[in-house]
């Protein structure tokens, strides 16, 4: 555990940090901080040192330079356990610094305004605040590194619990965060800096001309797609992250295709926020959902397809405690549950199916990366499909507009379509799946299995499909059946046509402008 008496405040989002902040005051917590958010701390009655006069020297190039001293890196670095590290703070009167509160300048949203100058971008890159996460992220052992407004309600949670400590588990959890979050930012100011330096033109991409990969060897499989084929699992050379990550806790040797599809699941499972199950089969989502927690969000995501759930792949992204392993376990035939964490008590019931492989992967790694496709004599390479969708993005072009539950749905629907082989089509009752038509050839065979699988559920349901509709029969097989909303792309010619037999069936309908196919 680590004892919180020192904590450094510097934050350009001020979302929540009151909050926060009175907390640490409350447990008697020394804060630091710069600036602005100086200012708001004492105007709501909160005692702070500025870090100026901490470090005993003023902030300098039009604030450029204040946080980067001694007094501030040496107290984040320092080895607590190290006997020359303490001698050498002691004899320099460098006090300790156990925890660093900072969110960094918002280069991302700066450069995505209209008109935006290279000069105001390059003022919202930030070296303090970076330098201070890392400083704090190297340290975990010593020091908490809090980097995102999500992360305060449990931190205070376990502040208040703990009465003013933190344990080593969330603090290594927080400083991975950082790590995956400055090399996003980093990232993105590379892409906007290498952009600019050929003309900013889309067709100059940061594809390289020459491209080498490196990987190693994690293990030999027993084999491939099939009994005949040979088959081994490499990692990213330098990496390791992501299913190369994945602890093994209990079960048979992983197989290939386990692999395939357990990548599959946590990918999707990436884009929810809130407590998530996924139930994958042959690379695609069978049943999803999303709940209040993780034992209702898997009894749901099975019921929304328990036939094709026998014998699946199962991803989580919430600890599984006794509750919900009992009702994995009460549920059927599985291949692997795949979560970020088990309780003991959970990990006792998977015991009792010693063939079920159990996984924990913590790392959810968010940074950009690029889809890999091999074919014969090469390779193609392309962004992820990672575009974010939000109601503001949506355009409704029907009559009958949809209602703000519907909305949520189809947006939920959404983000199970884009992981979805195509043509795709996702039927969902608020954030659960109710049927999935997945990899046919035409997109009404897609709207026909899936109205199959959800039966007499398809009544009020709402559907997402990964790509426009060229004809209206998919409009006329949804209303049959009772489907209320509709979310597409839009951007076929048949578009007019469409959206009248939408009308005629009183049917909302709303384009993304986004297309989502998956080969």
């Amino acid at each position: 555990m680590i004892k919180i008496k020192r904590a450094l405040i510097s934050v350009s989002d001020k979302t929540g940090i009151l909050e926060l902040a009175k907390t640490l005051n409350k447990f008697g917590v020394e804060i630091l901080s710069t600036g602005g958010t100086a200012k708001l701390l004492r105007d709501n009655g909160i005692t702070v040192k500025d870090v100026s006069d901490y470090t005993g020297f003023p902030e300098i190039l039009d604030g450029r330079v204040k946080t980067l001293h001694p007094n501030i890196h040496g107290g984040l670095l320092a080895v607590r356990k190290n006997p020359e590290h303490m001698q050498k703070l002691q004899s320099l009167g460098i006090g300790l610094i156990d925890m660093v509160v900072v969110n960094l300048y918002p280069f991302e949203k700066t450069v995505q305004k209209p008109g935006v100058s290279e000069e105001e971008a390059v003022e919202n890159i930030d070296i303090g605040g970076p330098s201070m996460l890392r400083s704090a992220a190297k340290n975990h052992e010593s020091v908490v590194v809090v980097s995102s407004f999500s992360q305060y309600a449990p931190l205070i949670k376990e502040l208040c619990e703990t009465r003013g400590y933190v344990s080593g588990e969330t603090a290594r959890q927080f400083a991975c965060e950082v790590f995956r979050s400055t090399a996003q930012y980093d990232e993105a100011i590379y892409q906007y800096l290498s952009k600019k330096a050929v003309g900013g033109s889309k067709n100059n991409t940061s594809f390289p001309e020459k491209l080498e990969l490196s990987f190693t060897k994690i293990q030999d499989l027993r084999y491939g797609e099939n009994p005949h084929q040979e088959a081994a699992f490499y990692r990213d050379q330098g990496l390791l992250c992501g299913m190369a990550s994945v602890r093994q806790l209990q079960g048979k040797e992983l197989s290939f295709n386990n692999i395939l599809d357990l990548n599959s699941c946590w990918e999707l499972l990436k884009e929810f926020l809130s407590a998530a199950a996924v139930i994958v089969k042959h690379n695609n989502p069978c049943g999803v959902a999303e709940a209040k927690d993780i034992a209702k969000a898997y009894r749901d995501a099975f019921a929304g397809d328990p036939l094709s759930a026998f014998g699946g792949i199962v991803g989580l992204n919430r600890h599984v405690d006794c509750e919900a392993a009992r009702v994995i376990v009460g549920s059927g035939f599985l291949e692997c549950v795949l979560a970020p964490g088990f309780t003991r008590e959970a990990l006792s019931v998977f015991s009792a199916k010693k063939n079920l492989r159990v996984l924990e992967l913590k790392d959810i790694d968010m940074r950009k990366d690029y889809d890999v496709k091999k074919v014969s004599g090469g390779l193609l390479l392309q962004d992820k499909d990672s575009e974010l969708l939000r109601q503001e993005d949506l355009k409704t072009v029907t009559r009958k507009k949809p209602t703000q539950a519907q909305l949520r749905a189809l947006l939920f629907a959404w983000k199970v379509a884009k992981h979805v082989k195509s043509n795709a089509i996702v039927l969902a009752k608020g954030t659960k799946t109710i049927g999935i038509g997945a990899g046919q050839m035409s997109r009404v065979d897609s709207v026909i299995i899936a109205k199959t699988k959800a039966g007499k559920n398809t009544v009020n349901s709402c559907l997402a499909s990964d790509g426009f509709f060229p004809k209206p029969d998919s409009i006329s097989e949804a209303a049959k059946k009772g489907v209320r909303a509709i979310i597409q792309p839009g951007g076929s010619i048949a578009d007019p046509e469409i959206i009248k037999a939408c009308d005629k069936h009183k049917i909302a309908m709303v384009l993304t402008g986004v297309r989502h196919f998956k080969h």
